[in-house]
């Protein structure tokens, strides 16, 4: 088995003193269409998985087993879902923290203290930590990577029942050549941040 790059120093240093850490991360800030999905966990004290690592390193199998596992050993999990229409009227920026806000205001047990990924709740009641590529460092919030882009492909593959034609299936709503290319055919549908649309690589979109 692989040995995780995940380092897990923030996470030993800070169970010597609490029991409930959450680690916070969201996925989907950079995609054309869809929701950002946040996630906080919390993970049992001095719990450790190696194959738990940033989600991004992770085939989608390897996530979806992980995400399993997760949620089976985990004292507390919740998300915070921002759609795109929200997106727009607030921008990524401040979705993205909103999502975060709602994941972690629904946990119970309240956590003790929140790690997060290089990001700041400025209205947080709760001590925070950011780290910077925190999802390598803290398997807490490795874990909430591998939940958070678990959820949001899912949620992805409903929004491709309703609209087949743009593949949501395949590219999740992320600005790949394919996506480009379908929304140059059919336009924009009700799930396109209408705000990003220039952040495709074609300015026409």
């Amino acid at each position: 088995m692989r040995k995780s790059r995940v380092i897990a120093i923030p996470d030993k240093n800070l169970w010597k003193k609490h029991s409930f850490i959450a680690g916070v991360d969201e996925a989907g800030r950079g995609p054309l269409a869809g929701p950002v999905v946040a996630c906080a966990v919390i993970l049992p004290r001095n719990y450790y998985h190696a194959g738990i690592d940033d989600s991004k390193k992770l085939t989608p199998s390897k996530r979806d087993s992980l995400s399993k596992i997760i949620k089976k050993i985990a004292i507390a999990y919740q998300f915070g879902i921002i759609d795109s229409e929200k997106i727009d009227e607030i921008n990524i920026l401040q979705a993205t923290k909103l999502a975060m806000f709602k994941a972690i205001n629904e946990l119970i047990p309240i956590p003790e203290i929140v790690l997060l990924d290089a990001v700041r709740l400025n209205d947080l009641s709760i001590p925070q930590i950011p780290i910077i590529k925190g999802d390598t460092l803290s398997l807490s919030i490795a874990a909430a990577s591998i939940l958070a882009k678990v959820k949001r492909d899912q949620i992805m593959h409903a929004y491709h029942q309703t609209y087949p034609q743009y593949g949501f299936n395949r590219h999740k709503g992320y600005p790949t050549k394919m996506h480009r290319e379908r929304i140059k055919q059919h336009g924009p549908c009700a799930i396109h941040r209408k705000t990003f649309r220039l952040l495709a690589s074609d300015s026409t979109l």
